[in-house]
């Protein structure tokens, strides 16, 4: 083997081994975090990593997934094409791809949880696979046409649809936070000068409101009572936000942790991580000996 032949065959089996090592030490990592944090309840969650388990219900409104138009709470899409390399070579190229950011709404039987599920990795129940000879679907295509579309023989793009759906389970694990209500702190002494600065934007009106001798100018007492009209003001927000009812989210965590959706349970998708680590273990085993052996055959 020439040197650049070895070189290139070193460097492909060394990549292979780093990646599919790095790939099974991250599925073993979310495996352990969806299989020791335990399920809590919307209405008593603790701020932070949680995980929930729950049905969802409709959040922002119902949508129409744009491959089917089929009616969903998320969905996402894939189109590939198939490229020719050679006369008998071919594959399939990604072209274009996209997924819902509408908000999901999970309940859990004691409260409501608005789920972002930007970043998240999902797990849907339905997933739907065909084929046809244009770059786009025709758009709500009915289920036959779709089964007519798997079964004919043109095959020039494939497309991949996902979906989540009104009243199907939903596994979650992510970043919680509860926010308005007496969940969310408020800042009596921010809140205070915010007033005071937004009473300053329009230094008429607070002349017309304090200014007793109407002289044009607030003296040391009247700026008091701007103070104190400040001050009374931000307790009645405080006592308004108080009362509002909380609102609680779940989002990408900022750390490292895995972020999850699931149709199926924590057990199912610990399992689907465990076995892709297993085989990603094997890849980087079976990788750095064909590091070793081509090592050992140059040398």
């Amino acid at each position: 083997m020439d040197i650049v032949g070895f070189s290139v065959t070193l460097g492909l089996t060394s990549a292979i081994s780093l990646a599919s090592g790095w790939w099974c030490i991250n599925n073993l990592k979310k495996a352990r975090y969806l299989l020791d944090t335990p399920t809590s309840k919307v209405r008593s969650a603790a701020q932070g990593y949680v995980e929930l388990y729950g049905v969802l219900k409709e959040g922002s409104g119902q949508q129409r997934a744009p491959l089917t138009g089929e009616p969903c709470v998320w969905w996402s899409f894939a189109i590939d094409e198939q490229i020719r390399n050679g006369k008998n070579n071919q594959r399939w190229q990604q072209v274009e791809k996209a997924s819902s950011a509408a908000l999901l709404c999970l309940n859990d039987g004691t409260g409501d949880c608005l789920i972002d599920p930007q970043g998240a990795q999902v797990f849907p129940l339905t997933k739907q696979v065909w084929y046809g000879s244009t770059r786009h679907p025709q758009q709500a295509l009915p289920r036959q046409n779709i089964l007519q579309s798997m079964l004919s023989g043109v095959k020039r793009y494939r497309y991949t649809e996902q979906r989540l759906h009104v009243n199907e389970p939903l596994y979650a694990i992510g970043d919680f936070v509860t926010r308005a209500g007496s969940h969310e702190a408020f800042d009596l002494t921010a809140a205070q000068g915010a007033l005071i600065r937004e009473w300053k934007g329009d230094f008429n009106g607070l002349l017309r409101r304090f200014d007793r001798d109407r002289n044009g100018q607030l003296d040391a007492h009247e700026w008091q009572r701007v103070r104190d009209a400040a001050e009374q003001e931000a307790q009645r927000l405080q006592r308004q936000r108080s009362a509002d009812p909380a609102q609680h989210f779940l989002r990408k965590p900022k750390e490292s942790q895995p972020f999850i959706l699931s149709s199926y349970g924590e057990d199912d998708i610990a399992k689907r991580l465990i076995w892709q680590a297993v085989f990603a273990a094997c890849l980087c085993i079976g990788s750095a000996v064909a590091a070793a052996f081509i090592i050992n055959s140059q040398f």
